[in-house]
């Protein structure tokens, strides 16, 4: 009897340890010891720790250490070219190079946004088209080039020409604000007939998004009660933030060592 009784007192006994550790516990600030999500102690927010999503297209690329510069003998004695030890993080890149059916994808957003028939927006349009005059040499003939490379549907998957840095910077905040606003829409935060609604300056990018000066109509999972984002009070939250953990950060050109 009494090892039958010690035998539910033993049961007993790990059944209330393992329930203590499946208990939810709050995080804690390890400065000020108040815990985070906890609307009874202020309501600071906090996501949980995650990785970086992989974007649209990219690929992961470890970061390192390498010796950038001409490594083989200096034949000329330039030395313009000193080689140096250089570290890089870790980024992503593009899988391939930004085709012609993908800068025609941004040309199309500006045009649906920025109505060209009216002057005011046509230098916008104008001068975010590649140059395609770039194909034209000296004693050569490529006008079909010139003609067809960026717009047949033949060169769709080729890599696009004639784009300056600034155009190239420029689709690549572009290519951000869709992106993210691709990401709300997907989670529910954002409703997508907002898209129809965009002309002008009223049009979503992430920090008008972020600073609340771009208005839209909250998605389903936004007013959910399944929300899982929180107000300091408790209640679901329909605005995203940075620090959420949703949003991608800003694309944009690889620098020197990057390429290397």
């Amino acid at each position: 009897m009494k090892v039958k009784n010690l035998l539910i007192l033993l049961s007993c006994v790990v059944l209330m340890s393992s329930c203590n550790l499946f208990k939810k516990k709050s995080q804690k600030s390890d400065v000020t010891g108040w815990n985070y999500n906890d609307k009874n102690m202020g309501g600071y927010q906090v996501a949980k720790a995650k990785d970086q999503a992989t974007g649209p297209g990219l690929v992961f690329v470890q970061g390192g250490t390498f010796t950038m510069g001409q490594t083989d003998e200096d034949v000329m004695s330039e030395w313009n070219n000193i080689p140096r030890r250089v570290s890089v993080p870790s980024f992503y890149i593009d899988r391939t190079e930004v085709a012609n059916v993908h800068y025609r994808e941004y040309l199309y957003w500006l045009t649906k946004v920025f109505d060209p028939s009216d002057p005011i927006n046509q230098p916008i349009i104008d001068g975010a088209t590649p140059d395609t005059l770039v194909w034209r040499s000296e004693l050569s003939y490529n006008e079909p080039m010139v003609e067809y490379y960026f717009r047949h549907p033949g060169f769709n998957y080729y890599p696009v020409v004639g784009v300056s840095w600034r155009q190239a910077t420029d689709f690549c905040l572009w290519r951000s604000d869709r992106v993210n606003e691709g990401i709300l829409i997907d989670k529910g935060y954002i409703n997508k007939q907002g898209l129809m609604g965009q002309q002008g300056s009223n049009n979503f990018t992430t920090k008008s998004y972020l600073l609340d000066l771009y208005q839209t109509a909250p998605g389903k999972t936004a007013t959910s009660k399944k929300n899982s984002l929180k107000t300091p009070q408790g209640q679901p939250r329909t605005k995203v933030t940075m620090e959420d953990g949703f949003l991608m950060p800003d694309y944009r050109l690889p620098f020197e060592a990057e390429w290397e």
